[in-house]
C-alpha cells in the first residue's frame, strides 16, 4: 500500500506540483517528498489499494522529473 520513490525533486514548489499531481490523479492516503534526503524520496500511500508504482513513476516522467523505485 505504499509505494517509496527516488526522485530529483529538489524544491518546495516541485514538490507541492508533484503532490498535487499526484494526489489528482491517484486515491491516495498521503503523500509526502522529502527534498533535504539524497534520494529526494517520495512516499505515496494508497488509500484502502496498492499504490501502481508503474503509473507514479510514469506520471513524474511526463512531468519532466526523474523517477525510480527506492532499493
Amino acid at each position: 500500500m505504499i509505494g517509496i520513490f527516488k526522485t530529483n525533486i529538489s524544491t518546495d514548489q516541485d514538490k507541492l506540483k508533484v503532490i498535487a499531481a499526484i494526489r489528482h490523479e491517484f486515491r491516495i492516503q498521503a503523500c509526502t517528498v522529502d527534498i533535504e534526503d539524497c534520494d529526494k524520496v517520495l512516499r505515496v500511500v494508497g488509500q484502502n489499494c496498492p499504490v501502481n508504482e508503474s503509473e507514479v513513476i510514469f506520471l513524474l516522467q511526463r512531468m519532466g522529473y526523474q523517477c525510480d523505485i527506492l532499493d
